[in-house]
């Protein structure tokens, strides 16, 4: 597999006399060593009105602290249950069902994926599922640039490969049109964000299952949804019947946070194992093509804190540090070219919980 092989910080255990957020999220005093009063002014800045330029619209911050709710705001007349998209965590929900189907037995990473339009003897046939996951595929995907301080510059609609999936000729058969990608580079040769990738790896979910459209909201439901309480989970579907596993799961701030959490405990649940051994950290491992930003269809920040993240466009983001026991979860609408706020501003809700470390 095409990834670094950094240190990974261990994941914490459910305390052993709370309850598992399935039904309710536990909640919780803030740990004295927080800055009360700065955290305070980071949600009131977010939430100001008007709304502020930098952050632009915020709807929702939720902060998960060992297990409990400890901070928790929404924008006016949103209220606890009201489901946001996801734009592209979905991708990481899409690598959760992969897992599950590991874990299954009905899935090896390793293997190339199977893609019916590939005729034999195409070279595209080569590419496993493991490179689908970690973006190192090969294959030509013009999305969008990330740039160094957090923001993203998208390709042109005329040039651009994810605005026709999305939303023009491939928007009722988003894996159909990522069928058609050319052959690009070798696999492994270079890092290269792939929306398309995530609906092909969404197909493949199933057509593994098998039973079309209906089993497979049936499995994400059984398999993932139900097991840890994510009511509000509302996966969407493209004509075709495939999940659109790229960018289009509306859940609620709790729900994302009750995903977010499942990896925070490294794939278990209530005692039980819904991810097989190891694959928090193969989704958390950085790919040494992304320069060390990217695992398996999660974010990852190097550092002391472990952190890594699902993130969606206009400032969709999980997070998840092992290291101060945290989930933060940030939902809202900022402009692409202003992301680079939502970054910093995410820096500092966590550093605002740097002191529990010790």
């Amino acid at each position: 597999m095409a990834e670094t092989r950094p240190q990974l910080l261990p994941l914490p255990a459910q305390p052993a006399d709370l309850p598992w957020p399935t039904r309710e999220w536990p909640r919780a005093e803030l740990d004295s060593r927080v800055d009360r009063a700065a955290l305070e002014r980071l949600l009131d800045h977010a939430f100001g009105q008007p709304e502020p330029d930098d952050l632009e619209r915020t709807n929702a911050v939720l902060i998960v602290q060992r297990g409990a709710i400890v901070a928790e705001r929404y924008r006016e007349g949103v209220d606890v249950d009201r489901a946001f998209i996801s734009w592209s965590m979905a991708k990481s929900i899409t690598s959760c069902l992969i897992g599950i189907l590991v874990r299954e037995g009905k899935l090896d990473i390793s293997q190339p994926i199977p893609v019916s339009e590939w005729p034999v003897g195409d070279r595209r046939r080569r590419i496993t599922i493991d490179q689908m996951l970690r973006m190192t595929d090969g294959l030509r995907f013009r999305e969008a640039e990330h740039l160094g301080d957090g923001s993203v510059r998208y390709y042109p609609d005329d040039e651009s490969d994810v605005i026709p999936m999305l939303f023009g000729a491939g928007k009722d058969d988003v894996a159909g049109f990522a069928a058609t990608l050319p052959y690009q580079v070798e696999p492994d040769e270079r890092w290269n964000y792939n929306s398309g990738a995530s609906n092909l790896l969404s197909r493949l979910v199933r057509d593994t299952v098998g039973g079309g459209e209906d089993e497979m909201r049936a499995f994400m439901r059984r398999e993932l949804f139900d097991r840890i309480g994510m009511k509000t989970a509302d996966p969407r579907f493209d004509g075709a019947g495939n999940f659109v596993g790229s960018s289009h799961c509306y859940c609620s701030a709790r729900d994302f946070a009750r995903f977010g959490y499942l990896y925070l405990r490294n794939g278990i649940w209530d005692g039980e194992a819904l991810l097989p051994p190891g694959w928090v950290d193969y989704a958390r491992t950085p790919t040494a093509q992304s320069d060390g930003l990217y695992g398996a269809h999660f974010w990852v920040v190097p550092g002391s804190l472990g952190l890594f993240y699902c993130s969606g466009a206009f400032g969709q983001r999980i997070l998840i540090s092992p290291k101060l026991d945290l989930v933060v979860v940030r939902l809202g609408v900022t402009a692409p070219h202003k992301v680079a706020a939502v970054v910093r501003y995410c820096k500092e809700l966590i550093d605002a919980f740097r002191p529990t470390a010790a």
